[in-house]
């Protein structure tokens, strides 16, 4: 009997683990794609630079930055999953019709100028292969509306998580490039600060590419569209954690490979082509493909989910219909957002002789900018018992967000103290 007992334990067991494992599997979408679509062109660009100017200096920013995207993406997850309403909805409900209207404007001009920035990585990434950008983009932005317009949620969350995993290909690139792990492992304990112009303006650049606002509103928005309930939330839960340790890893191997080659060297890149182009010569034509397919696949990621997110935004602000399982009848609003928001942006990022940094320059100073203040609205929001009932923050939670909060509004005072007096 006893005998019998453990062997049905044991199948008990397993078939509860297995539950849960498909359960996890099934839950798996909106934290890997809201984390990895943070590390588009210009979060490459960022990092990349980040490893040539500074070598493995800036490594602990990353790894302050990954608990912090963990938090305040599952705070606006749950927010998500317990009420139900995407993030501009209860902006609306909790603030007024006026906050509102600056926060969404505020974020469709950010979103355009990021979105031309991920389709001009998509042009760089097809220079790098020998296809020009007035014939990729435009190629490349028709497929990604018909699949994001035409497809189930489902079948276009299938999609943006295979493109996030492409990103693995960094991680080949950085341990390719023979990284000095110890001074890395140094580097990740030991804060290492500089304090001038430069430095603020790139840490602040490392915090905005990386804790996105557009990315808050996605994430909630993606969960209450997926329909996830709260007794499974937890799934979701450990999903955000993976998602955001995976990026931050991505970013962590994209420094790696620039330190270990192009800060020895001297040679200070300005963005993730030009970082592919240098990596030639120090760990061959491998290193550029995989830093060239890196950049094509977070391109159409970040390309598919940005005006997907703006329509969410815009859409929940002013009560829309929205659904990326409805079609053009059902939600027009939601899907000419979206409509346009892809081929816009693909028409100017065709056009020669574009100033791309000055376009990445805004839309990561208005990020910036917002970000503190969208934190806010959640923090207020899921510190609530009115909206959040028994699923409020806790004090680590508050701890965590609030000091990061406070210290980004900080670090953005000093920036423009800097400019002014420099």
């Amino acid at each position: 009997m006893a005998k019998i007992r453990e062997t049905l334990g044991g199948r008990t067991f397993g078939r509860v683990g297995r539950t849960r494992l498909l359960i996890f599997l099934s839950l798996v979408g909106p934290g890997f794609i809201a984390a990895n679509a943070g590390n588009d062109a210009g979060g490459i660009t960022t990092w990349s630079v980040i490893g040539s100017r500074y070598g493995y200096d800036l490594i602990w920013l990353l790894v302050l930055l990954t608990p912090v995207l963990a938090v305040v993406q599952e705070m606006n997850a749950r927010i998500g999953v317990v009420t139900g309403r995407g993030l501009a909805a209860l902006i609306r409900e909790n603030f007024g019709l006026k906050i509102t209207a600056f926060a969404i404007v505020t974020v469709m001009v950010a979103n355009f100028g990021t979105t031309v920035a991920e389709f001009s990585g998509i042009g760089a990434a097809g220079k790098l292969f020998g296809v020009p950008p007035y014939a990729g983009v435009p190629v490349l932005a028709f497929g990604i509306w018909l699949m994001v317009t035409r497809g189930s949620y489902h079948k276009v969350e299938r999609v943006l998580l295979a493109l996030g995993f492409v990103l693995v290909a960094y991680i080949v690139a950085g341990v390719m490039a023979g990284p000095d792990w110890s001074a890395a492992a140094h580097a990740a304990v030991v804060p290492h600060a500089q304090l001038d112009g430069l430095w603020v303006f790139t840490v602040i650049a490392a915090v905005g590419t990386t804790l996105t606002p557009w990315g808050q509103f996605f994430i909630q928005a993606a969960v209450v569209d997926k329909k996830i309930p709260l007794r499974q939330y937890v799934y979701t839960k450990y999903e955000i954690f993976a998602g955001s340790i995976f990026m931050t890893s991505i970013d962590l191997f994209i420094v790696l490979a620039c330190a270990a080659t192009l800060y020895k060297q001297g040679v200070v890149v300005s963005s993730a082509e030009e970082a592919a182009m240098a990596l030639e010569p120090f760990l061959g034509v491998v290193a550029r493909y995989l830093f060239g397919l890196g950049l094509l696949s977070v391109s159409i990621l970040a390309a598919g989910v940005l005006p997907l997110a703006t329509a969410y935004v815009v859409c929940e602000a002013f009560g829309f219909e929205s659904g990326l399982d409805m079609g053009f009848t059902e939600a027009p609003v939601f899907n000419g957002i979206i409509t346009f928001f892809m081929f816009v942006p693909a028409a100017v990022a065709s056009i020669p002789g574009l100033p791309l940094v000055a376009v990445i320059l805004v839309a990561q100073v208005l990020n910036g900018v917002l970000l503190p203040v969208i934190l806010l609205f959640t923090l207020r929001l899921v510190n609530d018992e009115r909206v959040m009932g028994e699923h409020v923050n806790g004090p680590v939670y508050n701890t965590i967000a609030w000091t990061f909060v406070l210290a980004l509004i900080a670090m953005s005072v000093v920036l423009v103290l800097s400019l002014v007096f420099s």
